[in-house]
């Protein structure tokens, strides 16, 4: 085969494949929150809610003694 019909038959998979792709991200159903709110008072029960962390005390190593 010619190099020219390879490079275009490549080509055409890529778009196809990119169109594809598109196309099964953009089906799922957006419209549900990520999270229930169940999940939600979970997660920030587990990792704690978004507030600031603590001031570091002195002498208080910053890294993890491992």
């Amino acid at each position: 085969m010619n190099r020219t019909v390879i490079v275009v038959l490549l080509l055409v998979v890529a778009a196809v494949s990119s169109v594809a792709a598109t196309l099964v991200v953009n089906s799922r159903d957006s419209s549900k929150p990520a999270l229930t709110e169940e999940q939600r008072a979970a997660r920030e029960n587990f990792f704690g809610a978004n507030k600031e962390l603590p001031p570091i005390k002195d002498g208080q190593e910053m890294r993890p003694r491992w």
